[in-house]
């Protein structure tokens, strides 16, 4: 009779793929040039997707100077190595500038330049995704994914091998499950060249999320559906497809594929599991999707025309030349599963205590003597000392919840002010009542990590992770480290988000 492990090494084996430690030899890319659908674009922050790659998987760029480096895989075809992004970010805030093409043909993701929808800087070009926003573990292995807030995207619209046309192609993305909204739109593939909506079927990209306003799936979502232009497709029509369900999964593998009049959506949960059909039929029959009319680009969090609402982590895809086989995907699958893709820690630095009473003192030089308070709905920074009011010692108190959004992070209630919570609006810190919908769990959840400037603890959003709790001008902000907010300026940054956690005044 085999073992477990005995019956697994057989299954890997049959899929092609050959066991060495904790790895497989075999990559993503390596099965699907072995079913004849060679990749033209092969990204991941967290790993490589060749079983001999050993070049670079992404930028970063640190805060501190403005230098860059890029991160590469520990050993050829091995996870990403992220003690050298460790190392290189500690004590600053660290972006990823670019995520390299792995498949030769220079089809790099970077910054999205402004299109048909405005971007969210003054010029137009989308933010750059935290470094650290997307922390995972692979084979026990940490890595770093690409966490995507509204506003964040990566574009190429120079790209070479892509289908244009009617051509035939493939492309999976493995995302967070859970790291979703109903924006549009959250999208790895291919997109319009030039960044504006130039008519239907001049997309074919995977969308995750659940936004309605075209098609659906079931339930109330988020689902795995196609993003060909001027429409969302869960099946055949811009309507509801029974037969494509919610996803609950944390790790989350999406396929979209499609050819001359065929396309087909699949999903599986990464972690586990094989590959199912969601739908596998004829393009829908709204004019301008049969045929279709790609243009070629490559899109990351965002619509064709640069539409920037939407939300959602990317861990790795690949785009291919020609209509992948479902066993090839299959053997694709195994792979992901094989990665053991898993949770890591989200918070570092002294640890908080869920239920306990806590003050947040500011460490800028000459600003020692003020702690994170509020007065009515603002939260500032006040003096305050042991011969201050009970009411502005309980104004300065806050009690630690377990992250209304996120279990591994951290909400702040108000001690004076039961059921009101610490959150981000428009980038402002207000003190607002939980009204228990999505956006305000994440918008009240944060990950605290080790102070900035040696100090304390520096708090940072969940929902944008390159923002912390910062003063400015006694004022409470969820600050960049840098941008277009004058409460955004780099100068004293460090100091400003450090923050000494005490028990708390009440």
């Amino acid at each position: 009779m085999f073992s477990r492990l005995s019956f697994e090494r057989v299954c890997v084996l049959a899929l092609g793929l050959v066991a060495t430690g904790s790895l497989v030899a075999a990559g993503p890319c390596d099965l699907y040039s072995s079913g004849g659908t060679p990749c033209v674009a092969a990204h991941s922050t967290t790993r490589a997707l060749y079983s001999a790659y050993s070049g670079p998987l992404y930028q970063v760029q640190r805060a501190s100077d403005g230098t860059t480096t890029t991160i590469a895989p520990l050993s050829a075809g091995g996870v990403a190595n992220a003690a050298t992004q460790d190392s290189f970010c500690a004590s600053t805030t660290c972006l990823i500038t670019i995520i390299y093409d792995q498949s030769g043909r220079g089809n790099h993701l970077t910054q999205a330049p402004p299109g048909g929808f405005p971007g969210p800087e003054s010029n137009g070009y989308d933010n750059l995704a935290s470094a650290t926003g997307a922390p995972v573990t692979l084979n026990g292995q940490k890595a770093y994914g690409v966490f995507i807030s509204p506003g964040t995207g990566y574009r190429n619209n120079a790209v070479r091998g892509t289908a244009t046309g009617d051509a035939a192609e493939g492309m999976y993305a493995v995302l967070d499950g859970t790291h979703y909204n109903g924006g549009c739109c959250f999208d790895y593939g291919n997109a319009e060249t030039n960044s504006l909506d130039t008519g239907n079927g001049h997309m074919e990209a995977i969308y995750f999320g659940d936004n309605t306003g075209w098609g659906s799936g079931s339930g109330s979502g988020p689902w795995i559906m196609a993003d060909l232009e001027n429409g969302l497709f869960s099946g055949a029509s811009a309507r509801q497809n029974a037969g494509n369900p919610s996803i609950i999964d944390r790790f989350v593998t999406a396929v979209v594929k499609g050819g001359p009049n065929q396309w087909a959506i699949r999903g599986a949960n990464a972690a586990s599991g094989s590959l199912s059909t969601f739908y596998s039929g004829v393009r829908p029959s709204v004019s301008g999707y049969n045929p279709m009319h790609k243009e070629g680009a490559i899109i990351l969090g965002i619509g064709g025309d640069n539409s920037v609402s939407a939300q959602g982590t990317f861990y790795e895809g690949v785009m291919t030349a020609g209509y992948p086989s479902d066993a090839t995907e299959d053997s694709v699958q195994a792979d992901i599963v094989a990665a053991k893709y898993a949770i890591t820690s989200l918070t570092s630095g002294p640890a908080l205590t869920v239920g306990s009473s806590i003050s947040l003192r500011a460490t800028t030089p000459s600003f020692t003597t003020r702690y994170i308070a509020h007065t009515g709905s603002a939260v500032n920074t006040q003096v305050v000392s042991s011969s201050s009011t009970t009411a502005l010692k309980q104004q300065a108190s806050w009690i630690v919840r377990t992250g209304l959004a996120n279990s591994a992070c951290f909400s702040f209630e108000s001690k004076d002010t039961p059921g009101s919570y610490i959150r981000h609006y428009n980038f402002e810190l207000l003190l607002n009542a939980n009204d228990g919908t999505k956006l305000f769990h994440e918008d009240a959840t944060f990950c605290p990590q080790a102070g900035l400037n040696g100090q304390g603890s520096s708090i940072r959003s969940w929902s944008y992770p390159t923002r912390y709790f910062r003063h400015y001008n006694n004022g409470l902000y969820a600050a960049s480290n840098g941008g277009v907010d004058t409460f955004d300026a780099a100068a004293s940054f460090n100091d400003d988000v450090s923050w000494v956690v005490s028990t708390g005044f009440a």
